[in-house]
């Protein structure tokens, strides 16, 4: 399936979104001070929950962004006039290849 242009960039910027929600949520939890998250020092069932959730939240966000970007770079290449289905390879390996061949 190609992504285009616009979908990539939404995915990428759902996948940053994430992190700064969830990341902030997080330090809220951490530092919750109304009786929910901690018991006497000892975290509760809430604060295990929610800290479960944010980092389901954290993963699902990066590989969302992380496809969003493999989709970009793709687009990037297709633009510049190499086909997606081949691997264009490193500069390095371009070099070897180029100088086993003379």
């Amino acid at each position: 399936m190609k992504l285009n242009r616009p979908v990539s960039w939404f995915l990428v910027a759902f996948g940053v979104w994430s992190w700064i929600v969830w990341t902030t949520f997080v330090k809220n939890l951490w530092k919750d001070v109304s009786g929910l998250a901690f018991d006497n020092g000892s975290p509760t069932a809430y604060f295990w929950v929610h800290l479960t959730l944010a980092i389901t939240s954290f993963l699902l966000g990066t590989a969302i962004g992380a496809l969003g970007l493999r989709s970009l770079r793709i687009l990037k290449r297709e633009a510049a006039g190499t086909p997606a289905g081949t691997d264009a390879g490193t500069d390095d390996e371009r070099r070897t290849s180029d100088t086993a061949a003379v």
